[in-house]
């Protein structure tokens, strides 16, 4: 099978690590590919951002139905354009944030949110109460760096990442920390042993339960609100979406 993630901003070595991550968990015989879009945010913080990168989100999902992608993961913890991504394809897409949340309750009661800003927390905590979760949380946490800075100053941010979840160990009464940002990838093993207790990323996650889903050869239900968009005319720069045929 071949498992496609997008990493919904433009910031290419993230992207690199986030597909390197894939592959380390992926079984023998899935094909793990990672892209971005050519145009939007270098990092996403914000709704803003969000509404931005959607639109690249959705240009990667028609490039991959003309591979004959298998199933597609959305590697940023706001899981942007999850739903309209899930209009324009049968295989299933999975949202890293809502990966993590699964995951996290099946090895653990309670867990809490360790995140880059505490804005992109909020974000989280919307995310939470949409997916039905907010019980499951104890505390949306914030390292207050940001998404660049895990580029950019790696050794720097995974210290103060640590410290976010050794506070949230001692002081939030959880059995396991979900991280909150895609740029988090390749941290899990480094933060789970100076942690000592389960660590959940959400690009792992979402390769297994991905490769589970296309192994049960369960898809996207097309009945309904996730059925493919209705056929319509777009206007301007998005005119070349008017003749998209993805039914």
């Amino acid at each position: 099978m071949h498992i496609r993630l997008i990493n919904p901003n433009t910031t290419a070595p993230m992207t690199a690590k986030i597909g390197e991550a894939g592959k380390e968990v992926a079984s023998a015989g899935t094909r793990i590919s990672a892209t971005n879009p050519a145009d939007g945010p270098v990092s996403i913080e914000s709704h803003y951002d969000e509404a931005i990168a959607a639109v690249g989100v959705l240009e990667e999902i028609r490039k991959g139905e003309k591979e004959g992608v298998d199933a597609y993961i959305l590697a940023c913890f706001g899981d942007p354009g999850l739903l309209a991504a899930r209009e324009m394809t049968r295989a299933p897409v999975i949202g890293i944030a809502e990966a993590a949340f699964h995951v996290a309750t099946m090895v653990s009661t309670r867990f809490s949110i360790v995140t880059t800003l505490s804005r992109t927390g909020i974000i989280a905590e919307h995310l939470l109460e949409q997916y039905g979760f907010k019980e499951h949380c104890r505390r949306v946490r914030a390292a207050e760096i940001p998404v660049l800075a895990l580029e950019e100053d790696g050794d720097a941010a995974f210290q103060l990442i640590v410290e976010e979840c050794l506070r949230a160990k001692a002081e939030d009464g959880i059995g396991a920390v979900v991280l909150g940002c895609g740029g988090m990838a390749d941290l899990r093993h480094r933060i789970s042993d100076a942690v000592q207790m389960p660590v959940i990323e959400g690009v792992t996650a979402a390769v297994k339960l991905a490769e589970a889903l296309v192994g049960l050869g369960v898809h996207t239900s097309k009945f309904g609100d996730l059925n493919f968009p209705l056929s319509k005319k777009f206007t301007g720069k998005y005119a070349y979406l008017s003749d998209i045929d993805m039914a």
